[in-house]
């Protein structure tokens, strides 16, 4: 128990030490700029999916015919 005890003391205290964290709007700016892109490629990924289920069904459909 002393070892994992050891092991997150020192990860915490070379997360204060040795990491640099950015500044508070460089982070707000960048955490924009994930959202954004996260929405466009959730509306490409669903265009994509809408196209290709349409695209069967009307395969499917001309099957039929």
């Amino acid at each position: 128990m002393t070892k994992v005890f050891n092991y997150l003391s020192e990860a915490f205290e070379e997360l204060r030490s040795n990491v640099t964290w950015p500044e508070w709007a460089e982070v707000q700016r960048l955490t924009i700029i994930v959202a954004v892109f996260s929405v466009l490629l959730a509306m490409a990924t669903w265009g994509i999916d809408e196209f290709f289920a349409k695209s069967i069904a009307g395969f499917f459909n001309w099957l039929k015919a």
